[in-house]
């Protein structure tokens, strides 16, 4: 699995080659674990809920703040690993340990219990995403990385739907614990599996020298410094992403608000999201690279009209009559509009950072739209599922994701040709 010598530039820029295409496979594959793991607690919520005796809130606190706080803190620093040191062993041990700390959930029998692992599960799944992106950063030409970044968010949709439709299936048999347990054996198995891969070769950055911590952390202040696009384009992403982490809470909505039964609202979504979150990835990806190819800063620009395209299918999903012809088809828009935005907003966000810092970039983008919208979302939509209803709660979360185009807008304004790769 060594990646092969890199071609001439000219032929750089156009061609994807054989290594790059298995690497990108294997990594979406993580992801998809990566993303089963992650919404193991909002699949299996209203059994938590009746067996543990949670709250919404802290349904919505174990789904986001417990988890990305330490994922996104600890994920700043191994970004700054990843620019420094060999990728694929980081991501291994991360792996290793995500997957250790899912089978211990599997014993909790208290709030605090399901908390403890959650934290550690985050400080693994941490490693996943900086490096991830980096290598496929090196691996894809520019034009083509939205696409490469949108297939690798696939797994986003592809894990919440394993998540959903395992859980529907094995919950009602074998008990919610057994869950975790499962979980936890895969992921050791591809912490293995992972090792047998050499990462490529870093585009734009020399070998001779490593850069230093100083060095890495004066680079990204100077890239925030110079680009306030970079610092508007994490605001706009920010509030996208408090959505899709709102939207964590829909099966407990289901079944609590729209008299859905368990198994079946977990099949339901998994089904949804498999199918509508996985073309929206693709779609997305597909159409950024497209307003990229035809636009200046088209990968930006593109998330304008994504977010207005979507927003009417998402408001029709939460209002109308449950089972309805209407309300599967805007459940699947919303679906695909929860997960079509990521190709063309880490394209961009990459697009902004210097080659050898990309990693820690990447990083630090995440630790603020974890901290800004996937944190808060679930945390705060099922608080007011708590004092008023989820559905008060969800429809909420669009006001804050319709904002976001005012931040897109504002930073094609000022943003000015993309950084060399």
């Amino acid at each position: 699995m060594t990646p092969p010598a890199r071609p001439a530039k000219s032929e750089e820029n156009e061609r994807v080659t054989a290594y790059a295409w298995r690497l990108l496979i294997f990594l979406t594959a993580l992801n998809i674990l990566n993303f089963v793991d992650r919404s193991l607690i909002a699949s299996l919520a209203p059994l938590l809920i009746a067996d543990l005796g949670l709250t919404r809130a802290q349904i919505g606190l174990l789904a986001g703040f417990s988890f990305v706080f330490f994922y996104s803190f600890v994920g700043l620093f191994l970004g700054v690993a990843a620019d420094r040191y060999r990728r694929i062993p980081l991501v291994s041990a991360g792996l290793a340990l995500w997957s250790a700390m899912t089978a211990l959930s599997g014993w909790a029998k208290s709030f605090a219990q399901l908390a403890i692992p959650r934290v550690f599960v985050g400080v693994g799944e941490a490693t996943l995403t900086p490096a991830s992106l980096s290598m496929l950063g090196d691996s894809f030409p520019p034009r083509r990385l939205a696409m490469a970044t949108g297939v690798y968010y696939a797994g986003i949709p592809l894990g919440s739907a394993l998540s959903l439709i395992a859980s529907s299936w094995i919950a009602p048999r074998y008990g919610w614990r057994t869950c975790f347990y499962v979980l936890g054996v895969l992921g050791v198995v591809a912490a293995a599996g992972l090792l047998l891969y050499r990462e490529p070769p870093r585009r734009g950055a020399t070998n001779a020298t490593r850069p230093s911590l100083r060095g890495l952390a004066g680079e990204v202040l100077a890239a925030l410094r110079s680009r306030h696009e970079l610092f508007l384009a994490l605001l706009g992403g920010s509030m996208l992403v408090y959505g899709s982490g709102s939207a964590l809470l829909v099966v407990t909505w289901l079944v609590e608000e729209r008299g859905y039964v368990y198994s079946r609202a977990a099949f339901l979504a998994g089904v949804v999201a498999v199918s509508a979150g996985f073309l929206g990835n693709l779609a997305g990806g597909a159409f950024g690279d497209r307003f990229a190819r035809r636009y200046s800063n088209g990968h930006l620009r593109s998330l304008i009209p994504m977010t207005l395209f979507f927003m009417p299918a998402t408001l029709g999903f939460y209002t109308a009559k449950p089972g309805s012809p209407v309300f599967f088809f805007c459940w699947f828009l919303a679906a695909a509009g929860n997960s079509a935005y990521f190709g063309p907003l880490f394209a961009s966000l990459q697009e902004l950072a210097p080659a050898r810092t990309r990693s820690t970039v990447i990083a630090f983008a995440l630790l603020v739209m974890n901290l800004l919208g996937v944190g808060p979302g679930p945390l705060v939509t099922g608080w007011l599922g708590d004092v008023r209803s989820l559905s008060f709660g969800l429809m909420s979360s669009q006001a804050i994701v319709l904002l976001a185009i005012v931040p897109f807008a504002l930073a094609l304004r000022s943003r000015r040709a993309p950084a060399e790769f």
